[in-house]
C-alpha cells in the first residue's frame, strides 16, 4: 500500500522533478516507510511506501528492471503474487525481490497490458517503457485504489490522491458543474471521470490506459460483472447457494492474509465483520487483532455497539480492542477528517473511521473490513422495493428512494452560474444509461450493478481507503474479491433480498456465527455527537457557511441557506442525511483544499 504519482511531457521538454517531488511528498501519510523518485525521457515517477510485503530494500519503488526496459510505480496489494510469481519463472522470468510490486513488472513484460486479468487484488499502477516511452495505467477491478489525472496541453499528471495534483500546481479548479449535481442528487457520489474540479479527473475502474509519446491515449475496460442467472447455476437450490458464497468468502478471506507484517481486523459486530473473524479461526488463526470503535451517546442515541463485537471477540477468542472515543475528540477530527477526504463525502462514518484507523495504526499496519457486503448482497433497505417493479422502471424507483434531490431542488438550492440547463439531469441520465444496459436481469439487478460498480466505488470504498491511508493503514476488503463479486452477481435477487437483506449470507453463517449478530438490525457507524447539529459542530458549520471565502464563492442560494439554519435539522434527504451538513461539508472541502494551493 502506498501513494504514486507522476508527471509525463508530450511537448518535448522533461518533467518537472521538483513537482513530482513536491507530490511525492504530499502523499507521506500514504507511505510513511520510504520514498523514491525515477526521471527518464519524458516520464518521471515518484512513489510513497508502506512496508507489507518484502520489508528489504529490494522492494523499494519507482521500480526499475533495465533487462525489461520498464519502470513501475503500484499501489495496493496482489494477494496471488507468490502463484504468478511461480508461473513467471517456469516462463524463464528471473526475481531480484520478493515483493508483489516486481511481479507485476514481469507480467507486464510477459502479457502486456493483459496482465491486469492476472491479477487477484487491489490495485492502481502505471508502468513505463523506458526505451518507447509509452506508459500503461490500470485500476482494478472494484475500483479500490484511486488514481487521479489532470492533464493540460502537452503534459500529463498523475497521483494516488487528489491533493498531491492540488500540491503540484498548475490545476483548474474551477467547479465541474456536472459533478455538483452528482454529489446533491446521487447521495455525494461522483461517477468517473469527474470530480469537483473540472481540472482532475479519475481513472474508472477496471480501465487500462495507454498513452503514447505523442499524448495519444486509448482506454479499456477490461472487466464487468453480469448481474443475471449462470447457465451452470441454473439448477443451484438455497443451500447450495450458501454453500458456495461462504466458500467464496472463505477464498477471498485467506488470500487477504498474505503479508509479511501481522493482519488484523476491524470488528464493528454485524454480520459482516463477524464473518470475516470466524472464517479466518476456522483457518487456524489464533490471537487475531480484532478492533472496535465506540462513542459516547448523544440525543438519546447509542455511541457503540460492543454488545455484539464482545460476543464476536468472546467466541473467537480474539486479542480484541475496544477504541472509545469521547464526545470532546470529535469536534477537532472533523477538520482533519475533511481534509483527508479525496473527495467531498457526506457520510459521518468518515470521522469514525478517521478516528478509528489513528488508534488502529498505532498497533498494527494491516486490517481486513467488511465493507461492500451491502451492496454486494443486497443489504440496503432500497432493494426490497424494486422487487416487483417492471424492468423499464429501474430508474424511476430506484431514484425514488435513493436520490437525495431532484433536478427543480438542486436547483432551488445552488445559485445560478452553478446550475446545468433545465432540461440536463446527469445523474438521472447516468443511472438510466447504467441501469438499461445489458446485463441485468431485474430491477433488483439493475439496482446492485450500478451499486457495485459505481456507488460502492465512490462512497464507502472511497471512504475506506482515504481515511485508513491517513495514518499509513492498509485496509483489505474481501467481500470485493472479484471472483466473489462475480459469483454473488449471478445469485438470483430473491435469496439476497431475503431475512431483511444479504439473506443468503445471513443463513451461510448461521453454522458460523451466534444468532444474536446475525439477527440483529442492521447497525452504522455510530457518531451520534455529530449527526445532529448543535453545539460546536452547529457552530463550525454556521462559521463556515458565513465565512467570506463561502460568501465570495457564491455557492449556495442565500435563502435556501436562510431556511436550512432556520431549522438546522429538520431538513432531511431521502436517505436521511442532514441538508445542512451536506452543503457544509462541500464547503468546507473546497476550503481545506484552497488551503494546499496557497502554501
Amino acid at each position: 500500500m502506498c501513494g504514486i504519482c507522476g508527471e509525463i511531457r508530450f511537448d518535448g521538454g522533461t518533467p518537472d522533478v521538483s513537482v513530482v517531488n513536491e507530490m511525492t511528498c504530499a502523499m507521506t501519510r500514504r507511505g510513511p516507510d520510504g520514498s523514491g523518485i525515477f526521471a527518464k525521457g519524458a516520464v518521471a515517477l515518484g512513489h510513497r511506501r508502506l512496508k507489507i510485503i518484502d520489508l528489504s530494500e529490494r522492494g523499494s519503488q519507482p521500480m526499475v528492471d533495465p533487462e525489461l526496459g520498464l519502470a513501475l510505480v503500484f499501489n495496493g496489494c496482489i494477494y496471488n503474487h507468490e502463484e504468478l510469481r511461480a508461473e513467471l519463472e517456469d516462463r524463464g522470468y528471473r526475481f531480484f525481490s520478493h515483493a508483489d510490486s516486481e511481479v507485476i513488472l514481469k507480467a507486464f513484460h510477459a502479457w502486456g497490458s493483459e496482465c491486469v486479468d492476472h491479477l487477484i487484488g487491489m490495485f492502481a499502477f502505471a508502468v513505463v517503457d523506458t526505451d518507447t516511452g509509452t506508459v500503461t495505467m490500470a485500476r482494478d477491478r472494484l475500483g479500490i485504489k484511486p488514481l487521479y489525472l489532470a492533464e493540460t496541453p502537452g503534459r500529463l499528471r498523475f497521483a494516488s490522491s487528489l491533493q498531491a495534483l492540488l500540491r503540484g500546481g498548475d490545476v483548474d479548479t474551477s467547479l465541474d458543474r456536472v459533478a455538483l449535481h452528482h454529489y446533491f442528487s446521487f447521495h455525494s457520489v461522483v461517477p468517473a471521470p469527474h470530480t469537483i474540479y473540472n481540472g482532475i479527473r479519475k481513472l474508472p475502474p477496471a480501465t487500462v490506459r495507454i498513452i503514447t509519446p505523442d499524448g495519444k491515449s486509448t482506454e479499456r475496460r477490461y472487466w464487468a460483472p453480469t448481474f443475471a442467472p449462470h447457465p451452470d447455476r441454473l439448477d443451484w437450490d438455497e443451500k447450495r447457494w450458501q454453500h458456495e458464497i461462504i466458500d467464496s468468502l472463505r477464498t477471498s478471506v485467506r488470500r487477504r492474509m498474505v503479508s509479511d507484517v501481522p493482519v488484523g481486523v476491524l470488528l464493528s459486530g454485524g454480520v459482516d465483520s463477524s464473518l470475516v473473524v470466524a472464517l479466518l479461526a476456522e483457518q487456524g488463526q489464533t490471537d487475531l487483532a480484532t478492533f472496535s470503535i465506540g462513542f459516547d451517546s448523544a440525543g438519546g442515541q447509542s455511541g457503540d455497539e460492543y454488545a455484539y463485537s464482545d460476543l464476536i471477540a468472546d467466541t473467537f477468542g480474539t486479542d480484541h480492542h475496544k477504541i472509545h472515543i469521547g464526545t470532546d475528540r470529535l469536534l477537532p477530527a472533523v477538520p482533519d477528517t475533511i481534509a483527508a477526504m479525496g473527495e467531498p463525502m457526506v457520510s459521518h462514518d468518515c470521522v469514525a473511521f478517521y478516528l478509528l484507523s489513528q488508534e488502529v495504526s498505532k498497533s498494527i499496519k494491516v486490517v481486513q473490513s467488511g465493507q461492500g457486503a451491502d451492496e454486494i448482497l443486497g443489504g440496503y433497505h432500497w432493494y426490497p422495493p424494486l422487487q416487483h417493479t417492471p424492468r423499464e422502471d429501474t430508474t424511476k424507483a430506484y431514484a425514488s428512494v435513493f436520490f437525495d434531490r431532484s433536478h427543480d431542488e438542486i436547483g432551488a438550492l445552488l445559485a445560478p452560474p452553478y446550475q446545468l440547463d433545465d432540461d440536463y439531469d446527469p445523474s438521472w441520465e447516468f443511472a438510466l444509461a447504467h441501469q438499461s444496459a445489458p446485463g441485468a436481469r431485474t430491477a433488483v439487478d439493475a439496482a446492485l450493478r450500478l451499486d457495485t460498480t459505481i456507488m460502492l466505488v465512490d462512497d464507502p470504498v472511497k471512504r475506506v481507503d482515504t481515511m485508513t491511508m491517513a495514518w499509513g493503514l492498509e485496509a483489505r476488503v474481501p467481500f470485493l474479491d472479484h471472483e466473489f463479486v462475480e459469483l454473488a452477481a449471478t445469485c438470483p435477487p430473491d435469496l439476497k433480498i431475503a431475512h431483511g437483506g444479504k439473506g443468503v449470507l445471513k443463513e451461510a453463517s448461521r453454522a458460523l456465527l451466534p444468532a444474536a449478530v446475525i439477527d440483529r438490525t442492521k447497525g452504522y457507524f455510530p457518531v451520534p455527537g455529530i449527526r445532529h447539529l448543535e453545539g460546536g459542530v452547529l457552530d463550525l458549520v454556521t462559521d463556515t457557511l458565513r465565512s467570506s471565502a463561502a460568501v465570495d464563492r457564491g455557492l449556495y442560494r442565500p435563502e435556501a441557506l436562510e431556511r436550512l439554519f432556520a431549522d438546522p435539522n429538520g431538513y432531511r434527504t431521502s436517505l436521511e442525511v442532514n441538508e445542512l451538513w451536506q452543503v457544509a461539508m462541500l464547503e468546507m472541502w473546497l476550503q481545506s483544499m484552497e488551503a494546499l494551493t496557497t502554501r
